[in-house]
């Protein structure tokens, strides 16, 4: 056999940063394959990595004999350069002619290497002169497959769909067969081998055991911003939770980096691409009695229709409603006829349909692509122009979905649920309120359990919103729900933003901060168990604060601008717990690896709308022996409320400016709020620069009041360590 790593890169999420490959890692995951050779497993290994391709070459992502085609000069430029995209250019210089030692020249990749990539295009040539379906050989065909090809590849080459390959190979007996990899290496029986598929004749699966249930969980695959190993945590919980059901798990993952592919976290585990084709070729060979997509993000997700097409038992909430709730209009409608409040909203399949939606919504405006996580290509547009940019850029990414156009609430409190539902009862397992306001996206912002400013009738409002959703929408498993909470005219009014019937990349959190296990629980639900035979039939209230804050891969990427925004960027998260918030606060930002200075220069500068909050920032560092920095702008309000401040010049204004300060390493920390984003701005130049100097750099002003509150109390209470075990039995007791 023979196995394939392959990184997975984010550069998408930072278009600033400069993507050649060096010494230092830039990579946010990977995945791996197993086949029985270099071709197989090298084919696989890319479809594995979930960016649009089917492996390699000769699919939707493919540019050659397409209008985009590259010319030499792209292609040799890209060959001569490391960098992420390198791979497809390998094949696209072999489609141009380039010999293997031209290439070698460029790349230094080893000849042998280039060799069987070379032995895959040949036999894409050979496979495109066949021209259809029907004339294709059934040997040619067990070629292919052994090669690594994959029935969407297939497809295109033949000018077919997906589904008439399966089914044609199918039917001249062209299945795939697994392999066991010997977790024993022969010394003796193996009661934990696992699996990989390839084309030959024999199968090494066990038999489905006599009398017992088989689960197949899909896993999350390769790691990356906006889905990692905290939907890993849900796939291992739902198949401990198998285990001590009596039933046989079966886990499906590409990710040689999690516990879920760890040979002993499951009954069987299966190292496959979770793709349609691949999934449905384990399906077929083990049969399992019921397959969750809930676990792994949207991965999972997304394949669920294709596979309850296929005949597959989709357990947990349906697939008509896990796609309900990304359809507008019926979502719309489920809101309406529950009495529950959104932000005015519109659905556009083109660019005239957005130009439309955006008179009908007003400015600001939210525009997101739907079907996709991660908050990817979601902006806030303030203006026409904006307008007009990131919804192209939205299209783009959508790739035939519609795209989403809300109405952007400024100044509103964000607050996550999650919920457990079994279809008749609900429980509320964790409310959380986010710390940055509206605008960054909840899987960067930093949020606390329980909720800190909010009043009762409002966290009761949002408890029965989302009971209602639950029980209307007959959520089976986990429920996410985002809410935003308002100011308007005295009143806090509370409006749904969106609703994931599904694991949220908030159950690990909620489960350490609640000691429930809330993974565990769903997918005990998800296989008929009611919350009543569970003994969950009360929300469980935390005697203390958890704050979960996220952390960021600036540091990797120089001059990236780290203003925080709709489209996620956090790489991880940390927690931090206490009795009290602003000590909570303080060991998150600690674990998060911000040291929040005990003394020292701090620098201020924030845009015209937050500066009315520059009294319960200023006045508190002052008290505490701060000396407070600021632009001239804000150095004028301060010099107003009658504090000390050293006024520093813009960058564009020449020096001393903060850029000298921050190489003279007399700066503790800076709260900078943006009026304006990118790496070009002089406030862009600045964070970036407080990145590259390792000073702490506060992009919000609810975070900025929040580390004050940190600082202040860091001043009077020394930080303690309790064990979750401990915590949670004291709670208990």
């Amino acid at each position: 056999m023979c196995v394939t790593k392959i990184p997975r890169f984010a550069f998408e999420k930072f278009p600033e940063a400069d993507s050649t490959l060096t010494t230092q890692m830039k990579s946010v995951g990977e995945t791996m394959a197993i086949g029985r050779t270099f071709k197989e497993s090298f084919q696989k290994a890319l479809r594995g990595l979930e960016v649009g391709a089917f492996g390699f070459g000769g699919d939707n992502k493919d540019r050659w004999g397409t209008d985009e085609q590259p010319d030499e000069d792209e292609i040799r430029s890209f060959l001569a350069r490391p960098n992420p995209d390198r791979v497809w250019y390998l094949r696209y210089a072999m489609k141009a002619g380039m010999s293997i030692d031209e290439i070698h020249e460029l790349t230094h990749i080893d000849p042998w290497f280039l060799d069987q990539l070379k032995q895959i295009v040949e036999l894409e040539d050979e496979l495109r002169a066949v021209g259809s379906l029907e004339r294709m050989s059934p040997e040619l065909m067990k070629q292919a497959k052994q090669y690594g090809f994959s029935d969407r590849q297939l497809a295109h080459f033949l000018e077919s769909d997906d589904l008439e390959v399966r089914q044609w190979r199918k039917s001249h007996g062209i299945v795939a067969t697994f392999k066991a990899v010997d977790t024993c290496a022969a010394e003796f029986e193996a009661y934990t081998p696992y699996y990989y598929s390839t084309y030959e004749d024999e199968d090494e699966t066990p038999p489905k055991p006599e009398g017992k249930k088989r689960i197949m969980i899909l896993g999350g695959g390769p790691n990356r911003i906006g889905q990692g190993i905290e939907f890993d945590y849900c796939c291992c919980h739902a198949s401990f939770a198998l285990r001590e059901l009596g039933i046989e798990s079966v886990m499906v993952n590409s990710n040689p980096e999690t516990v879920s592919t760890d040979y002993d976290t499951s009954d069987l585990l299966f190292f496959e691409p979770l793709t349609t084709e691949d999934v449905l070729n384990i399906f077929d060979r083990v049969q399992p009695d019921g397959v969750i997509v809930q676990f792994g993000g949207q991965t999972p997700l997304n394949l669920a229709r294709g596979l309850a097409t296929a005949g597959v038992p989709i357990i947990g909430t349906s697939v008509d409603t896990i796609e309900a709730a990304e359809d507008r209009e019926k979502f719309q409608q489920l809101l309406k006829d529950l009495g529950l409040a959104q932000p005015a909203n519109a659905i556009a399949r083109n660019m005239d349909e957005a130009r439309l939606a955006a008179k009908q919504v007003g400015f600001p405006a939210l525009v997101r692509p739907s079907f996709v996580l991660g908050g990817r290509a979601m902006e806030i547009c303030y203006d026409k122009a904006q307008f007009e940019r990131f919804v192209a850029e939205a299209f783009i990414v959508a790739e035939g979905q519609p795209v989403l156009i809300d109405r952007f609430l400024e100044d509103a409190i964000e607050v996550d649920v999650d919920a457990l539902s079994d279809g008749e009862n609900v429980v509320v397992m964790g409310i959380m309120e986010h710390i940055e306001e509206a605008g960054v996206h909840s899987g960067d912002s930093a949020c606390v359990i329980p909720p800190y400013s909010l009043p009762q009738p409002v966290i009761q409002e949002i408890r029965e919103a989302t009971w209602a959703m639950a029980k209307r929408m007959r959520v089976v498993g986990l429920m996410n729900v985002q809410f935003a909470v308002k100011n308007e005219d005295g009143k806090l009014n509370v409006y749904v933003i969106e609703v994931n019937p599904r694991a949220s990349r908030t159950v690990p959190f909620v489960a350490k901060a609640t000691g429930v296990p809330v993974a565990k629980l769903a997918a005990k639900v998800m296989t008929g168990c009611t919350l009543n035979e569970l003994g969950v039939d009360r929300e469980p209230l935390p005697r203390h604060v958890s704050i979960k804050e996220s952390v960021f891969p600036f540091r990797k990427f120089a001059g990236v601008d780290i203003a925080l925004g709709p489209e996620m960027r956090s790489t991880g998260e940390v927690m931090g717990i206490s009795e009290r918030f602003s000590i909570a606060f303080a060991k998150a930002q600690l674990a998060a690896g911000v040291v929040l200075p005990k003394s020292g220069n701090i620098f201020i500068s924030l845009n015209s709308r937050h500066k009315a909050g520059l009294p319960d920032i200023c006045k508190p560092l002052h008290e505490m022996g701060y000396h407070l920095l600021a632009t001239p702008g804000t150095a004028q309000c301060i010099q107003q409320l009658g504090l000390p401040v050293t006024v520093v010049k813009k960058i564009a204004e020449g020096s001393p400016n903060l850029i000298d300060y921050l190489k003279s390493d007399e700066v503790a920390l800076i709260i900078n709020t943006p009026s304006g984003k990118g790496a070009r701005t002089d406030e862009g130049k600045i964070r970036a620069a407080a990145v590259q100097n390792g000073v702490p750099c506060i992009t919000t002003m609810a975070a900025a009041m929040a580390a004050v509150k940190a600082m202040e109390a860091l001043r009077t209470e020394e930080l303690t360590v309790q064990s979750l075990q401990d915590r949670f039995a004291a709670v208990e007791g």
